[in-house]
């Protein structure tokens, strides 16, 4: 009898970035980044991601511990690699920290981390993070060069940079899109061959998640921006219910 194999549960982690964002427009105290974490946690959101970036721009130092006083949800900090953010890392020992590239400048995060570039820097870095305990993600391009640098490095999750892919759609690009998607879906089954777990994110949306939520070998994707903006028109409940089903339905 032929055993029928099933792709494992695809996980969602909810960047409440953009809460944060709104409070500071304004100064004080509303709305409350931690009263997302609480939201996604009670409608079944898989983990909470939050970037620390050098400008405090949206999330701030004191919010990391407050989210993880409110909810049992792994939080994975997103940080650059720098000794400022490992020593807050390491204060706070998070369940993953993914290390993104960051430039003061930027709006958002433009493209993957050049960890094939940056090993010196990186090295140190990954090493002091696993030895505290904390799951390490390297947040970069996905192609077989920033893989194997990942593999170099020790990292044990990649998470694939998908912005080019929703750039893509967006343009109604078609040929691109194929090509991205094949793409990511090659270097996700490389790396889980190579005992890395590859997760996905950047620019994620209802109408462009789901040929990225099927990759079967994907474990996690990680959207915040598009879920936020949503929840001004239809509430953060049911966007993440929404962002939920659209997953599930092509796994």
């Amino acid at each position: 009898m032929t055993q029928t194999l099933h792709p494992r549960p695809l996980r969602l982690g909810v960047n409440i970035d953009h809460v944060a964002t709104l409070r500071n427009a304004r100064g004080g105290d509303h709305p409350d980044p931690v009263r997302a974490a609480e939201i996604v946690a009670a409608v079944g959101g898989d983990g909470i991601t939050a970037h620390l970036r050098e400008d405090r721009r949206h999330i701030r130092d004191e919010d990391l511990a407050r989210i993880q006083q409110a909810t049992n949800l792994p939080l994975n900090l997103e940080m650059a690699a720098t000794r400022e953010m490992l020593a807050i890392a390491l204060r706070h020992k998070p369940h993953a920290a993914c290390i993104v590239p960051e430039k003061r400048e930027e709006r958002t995060t433009e493209g993957g981390l050049d960890a094939a570039g940056l090993d010196n820097t990186l090295a140190p870095i990954v090493e002091e993070l696993r030895g505290a305990g904390i799951r390490v993600s390297l947040f970069i391009e996905a192609n077989e060069r920033q893989l194997d640098a990942a593999l170099r490095l020790g990292a044990p999750v990649v998470e694939f940079h998908t912005g080019e892919y929703a750039h893509a759609f967006l343009d109604g690009d078609r040929d691109k899109v194929e090509r991205e998607v094949r793409r990511i879906s090659d270097m996700a089954a490389l790396a889980a061959k190579n005992g890395i777990e590859p997760h996905a994110g950047h620019g994620l949306t209802f109408e462009n998640v789901q040929p990225i939520a099927a990759i079967p070998q994907i474990a996690e994707l990680n959207i915040g921006h598009y879920l936020i903006g949503e929840a001004v028109f239809v509430g953060l409940e049911n966007a993440i219910r929404r962002m939920r089903d659209l997953m599930d339905e092509v796994r």
